[in-house]
């Protein structure tokens, strides 16, 4: 009888400790924009509405978008408010993404 109490409030607290690792993971995606996926397709066109190889810009930034889940803002630049976005490079060591 004692070996099924506690049994059954060892398994109580170990669902009670995956319940609020679960719920650390999903607040910590949100907070770092993995929360809700956006379109990377607008984003990517109006990232590279201005540039001059517009297929090349297009394509790398999908990439970019696809992998990170965010694309800054305007048609150059602010890599800082995406910090995956402006982490991915080449094989150069340039920015892969435009």
């Amino acid at each position: 009888m004692a070996i099924s109490k506690a049994l059954i409030a060892s398994l109580l607290i170990s669902l009670l400790v995956l319940q609020l690792v679960e719920a650390d993971v999903e607040s910590s995606n949100k907070k770092n924009g993995y929360g809700k996926k956006i379109d990377c397709g607008s984003a990517c066109l109006a990232r590279c509405k201005l540039s001059s190889r517009p297929n090349l810009c297009h394509r790398a930034c999908g990439t970019c978008c696809a992998r990170c889940n965010c694309v800054p803002p305007s048609t150059y630049g602010n890599h800082n408010r995406c910090e995956c976005y402006a982490s991915l490079t080449t094989h150069d060591g340039r920015r892969k993404c435009p």
